[in-house]
């Protein structure tokens, strides 16, 4: 992939064109469920402005319904999320789309549509009334596509792609939307161990470059302790631990949170926590 030193953004040219204060994302007491099924119980989260945060937990924990909950595309059943101290539910949509992006675990493409036209759908926010296209348009929709390396699919149709191959251009489109504040639910399904790397680098880098507040769902640890800088950990369906990788993530915490038996040793590369599981007889 290209590096956002190539490609300065898709609308600004750094943190410094990011105007006014930080937009600060929280959850207030939240519940969230699907028909009478809670699955989050009472989740309270502040999101630390500009910075990168990641949520993990066993499968059925509620981390992904959280996301949702937090990308407006789930309504609480009781509690609210807030944007600044708004409630998500008082402001307009477009309002929240030209903050807030939400990548979701399984997106689904119109028929037939090209990776371009797609991609150019991350412009809507910030286009008028009539959704008239701009030079400024068309200049972030070409970024986005070079910095996830799919500017040589741009005439192809989405369905025709394989699935790393989709998953970048959902990377891309939220890129050309440039939201304060990206809500990211597993975006490395699908993609080999390169091509992993490449996408939570990508936006790594955008945190830095621009302050872009990113959350994201990962499910690998490992990778979830080297690009956090804030890591909830999720059971039950409730906030177990919060805070540094270094701080939260321990045997017990791996154990409670997971029921899996492990050592949590330092990543030779980076120094982050890295979890070696343990086999049923206590060996690594």
């Amino acid at each position: 992939m290209s590096t956002l030193a190539e490609h300065p953004s898709p609308s600004t040219t750094g943190r410094a064109a990011r105007t006014g204060a930080p937009v600060r994302l929280s959850a207030r007491g939240v519940h969230l469920a699907y028909e009478k099924q809670t699955v989050v119980h009472g989740v309270d989260l502040d999101v630390p402005a500009e910075a990168v945060t990641v949520i993990v937990g066993a499968n059925g924990c509620g981390k992904s319904t959280l996301l949702r909950g937090l990308g407006r595309m789930l309504k609480p059943v009781r509690g609210s999320v807030e944007l600044d101290g708004r409630d998500l539910r008082s402001m307009r949509p477009r309002e929240v789309a030209t903050v807030l992006g939400l990548l979701p675990q399984q997106p689904l493409a119109p028929e037939g549509i090209t990776v371009a036209d797609l991609v150019a759908r991350g412009r809507h926010p910030h286009q008028g009334a009539f959704g008239r296209r701009s030079s400024g348009d068309d200049e972030a929709v070409a970024a986005a596509l070079a910095l996830t390396d799919t500017q040589d699919l741009a005439g192809r149709r989405v369905e025709e792609l394989s699935g790393g191959q989709r998953q970048r251009v959902w990377v891309a489109l939220m890129l050309a939307q440039d939201p304060r504040i990206m809500l990211l639910d597993e975006p490395t399904t699908y993609l080999d161990i390169a091509h992993q790397v490449d996408v939570l680098d990508l936006l790594s880098d955008l945190n830095r470059s621009r302050g872009t507040t990113v959350v994201m769902v990962l499910h690998e640890l490992a990778l979830a302790a080297r690009y956090a800088d804030h890591l909830v950990v999720m059971a039950e369906g409730k906030v177990f631990r919060a805070g540094p990788p270094a701080e939260v993530l321990d045997a017990d915490c791996v154990q409670q949170a997971f029921g899996l038996r492990a050592r949590v040793v330092p990543d030779p590369v980076t120094g982050t926590p890295l979890v070696v599981p343990e086999d049923r007889a206590g060996r690594r």
